[in-house]
């Protein structure tokens, strides 16, 4: 790793944090279908709150697992990003954008 990739510090001991991130998505995934197969038990008047956390659950755990699946794959900057956007488009024989120098 080059010491401007890493801020200078070549040093330093990186944690691989994908794994909270994945731990974080299957504990909300596991919630919320917890939750939906529960059903609907109270005041009325709740209901839409209920369903409100459930899918806020859901949704949750999409957003963690995907930030898991780019930290695993080593994808830290936009930067990294867009050039595996580049790499794909490449590989499938289309021609580069405009703003791709």
């Amino acid at each position: 790793m080059d010491a401007e990739e890493s801020g200078g510090d070549t040093h330093k001991t990186r944690i691989a944090t994908h794994w909270y991130w994945a731990i974080a998505s299957v504990t909300q995934f596991g919630w919320a279908v917890s939750s939906y197969r529960k059903g609907y038990a109270g005041d009325h008047r709740l209901m839409p709150a209920k369903a409100f956390g459930v899918a806020s659950l859901f949704l949750g755990a999409s957003a963690t697992a995907s930030i898991a699946f780019l930290k695993a794959s080593g994808i830290h900057k936009v930067e990294d990003l867009i050039d595996v956007g580049a790499s794909i488009r490449t590989g499938l024989g289309i021609r580069r954008r405009a703003g791709d120098k």
